[in-house]
Order: structure tokens, then sequence, then C-alpha cells
């Protein structure tokens, strides 16, 4: 089978596999779309580490090509999502309630990790039962996608932040996790979203998505506007979703005492991220850290697609462009350049 492959730090290429074996418990999948994603990006760059013929992607939906022996609730021909994160759900962690730190820290990311990702014309998945949930047949595959990775990384985000109904919340960064951190928090119920971000598309989205103010980091102080805009007593949760010192260290000074800074933002460069100290009131403000990996399991994503069946959200509008499979070099650049304005590429394996 074809495979798009990590070949080495900055190198990326196609490469031809051997088709995937299915053990007792998994699955072989046939994806029929895909979407990448700029951890992805952070990969191929060396943030978890070299790497060599290590199959990248993590988000598709697709069709059951296979299943194991033991393998009761997915048969050949069904439509369905695989989770970004795939964990092992007999693990102690995942007993203990961190399923996606399964057999240790970020252990249930295996997909272009640990093992081969989903890009390529068939894909291996662990513990099926737990990890593919089926597609409704009133979603499209396109909207399924998202469930995958962008919606339940971003919904979690929302979720850890604690925001009380009416609540305050500021997501830094509008990028497609960051986006549907924003909508998230607009369905749990926040009273006023703040969205800091610069490109002018993904305000216009973030302002689909719920938010309420628009902070332009290229044009004023994120802080300071904040602070303005909640009349110096900062917000109730922040959120952020980039990765980044700077923005982690903001998000501190605008959260009030007592409230949750929410990271799911992937920090893929450098040693340390530093706490103002002030502003955590030297360490005794209450303010929590909050971090996570996006959850995976069939019952998490089930309950992502009841909210696309019921019309609650449409992350296709993140979608700004679509390729074939054959295609994927060019898409995978655009994404690491973030050129032409590209959101979310949308990869069709058929």
């Amino acid at each position: 089978m074809k495979a798009f492959v990590m070949n080495g730090i900055g190198e990326t290429g196609i490469a031809e596999k051997e088709r995937p074996e299915a053990g007792p418990a998994d699955a072989i999948v046939r994806p029929t779309l895909g979407l990448i994603c700029t951890s992805d990006c952070h990969t191929v760059h060396g943030a978890i580490g070299e790497r060599e013929n290590l199959t990248l992607g993590h988000e598709i939906v697709g069709v059951v090509e296979e299943v194991g022996a033991d393998v009761s609730d997915f048969q050949p021909g069904d439509r369905i999502a695989v989770g970004a994160i795939t964990p092992d759900w007999n693990s102690e962690a995942a007993q203990d309630g961190h399923p996606s730190q399964s057999n240790g820290a970020l252990g249930g990311w295996k997909f272009a990790n640990v093992k081969d990702g989903t890009f390529a014309e068939y894909a291996h998945v662990n513990d099926a039962d737990g990890n593919l949930a089926h597609i409704p047949d009133d979603v499209t595959e396109h909207e399924a996608a998202y469930t995958t990775d962008m919606m339940s990384t971003g919904f979690r985000a929302a979720e850890n932040g604690n925001i009380p109904m009416g609540g305050t919340v500021a997501v830094f960064a509008q990028g497609p996790v960051g986006l549907m951190a924003t909508k998230g928090a607009a369905l749990q119920g926040a009273g006023e979203i703040i969205a800091v971000e610069t490109v002018k598309h993904r305000q216009e989205l973030a302002r689909e998505y719920g938010a309420d103010h628009i902070v332009d980091f290229g044009e004023v102080d994120p802080v300071e506007r904040i602070m303005d805009l909640t009349d110096g007593q900062g917000v109730d949760a922040a959120i952020e979703a980039l990765g980044a010192d700077e923005t982690f260290q903001d998000c501190i000074k605008v959260t009030k005492p007592g409230g949750t800074v929410s990271n799911v933002g992937y920090h893929g460069e450098g040693e340390f991220r530093r706490i103002p100290r002030e502003e955590w009131g030297v360490g005794m403000a209450e303010i929590d850290i909050v971090t996570d990996l996006c959850p995976g399991g069939r019952l998490r994503i089930r309950r992502l697609l009841k909210l696309l069946e019921t019309g609650r959200v449409d992350p296709t509008k993140m979608t700004t462009h679509e390729f074939d499979f054959d295609e994927i070099e060019t898409a995978f650049e655009m994404m690491d350049e973030k050129a032409d304005g590209i959101i979310k590429p949308l990869i069709r394996f058929e």
C-alpha cells in the first residue's frame, strides 16, 4: 500500500508499505477522508524526536475492512470515525480515569508517534471496540472527520476551563483547536467569549462560532485589552490553544484569582514554560492550570457525532482546501507554511 511518511526530521515522502494485519482485538480501516493537523508538522520538525519511515496522520474517517476475532461491535463495511487518540482501555491509567495517558505520559497517542499513522491506504486500529465509532446515516464523513481530534480537543479545553454559566473566557489563538474551543465555550454557557487572533478569516470564523470580542494581538496588547474588557477583573477561564510561552503567560496574566487556565496547545519547542510570578499571586492565587490530550474513545466520539446530528455545530466551515491523496505532499507543505490562508486541509483517499 501507499503511505505518506516522515523519513527523518524535516523530510517527508510517499512510501510503499505492507498492509497492516489485525490482531484479535484490532481492526483494519480503509480511510476515505482525512484532515492534516499542525501537530503532524511539529512531528516532522522533530518535536517528539527522530522518526524514520513513520506513516503520518491521525484524523480519518473510513470503512472497516477487517476485524479481529474478538471484535464484537464492528464488522467489515461499517462507516466509522477513528479517534486520533487510541488508548489501551484495560490499562491502569484508563481505569484511573486518564485513558489518554495509558501506559505512560501521552501513551494513548499512538498514531504517528509510537506506531504508523493513518495517512495510508489502510490503517491499523488497536482495541477497535473501544476506539471506533459508527457514523450516523445523516452525518457526512466530512463532518465526522472533525470529531476525531479538533472537536474533541477544542471542546475539552472548554470543559476543563470550568466556565461558570454566564462566565467570561478568553481563547488564545483561533486555529482549528482554538475555534472549537470558542464554540465549546459557547456550548458550555459562557456569557462572554474573547477570541485572541490576528488573521482576519480566523477572526470571522471565531465570531461565527460564538466570540463576542476579537482581540487582534497585531494591533493591541492582548493582556491590556482583555483586562479593559473585563473592567480589570480578568476572566473566569483562559484557554491556551497555540502552544507558545508568550500565550501561556498571557493566559495566567488575564485569569482572575480562583479561575482556570486550560491548556490544549502543543508546546513543541523550548525546554520550559514560564509562569508570571506576580499575576500568579506568587503561587497562591488559586489559579488552576489544567492540561489535557485529545480525549479518545467510542463514547466521546459518539457524543460529538450527536452534536453534528442535532446541528449544534458545523465544523466544516474550517475546511479551506481540499486535496486528493496523491496531492498530500502539497497539502502538508501548505499546512506547514500556513500558506494561502489555510486553516484545515481535507484529504480525499478515494
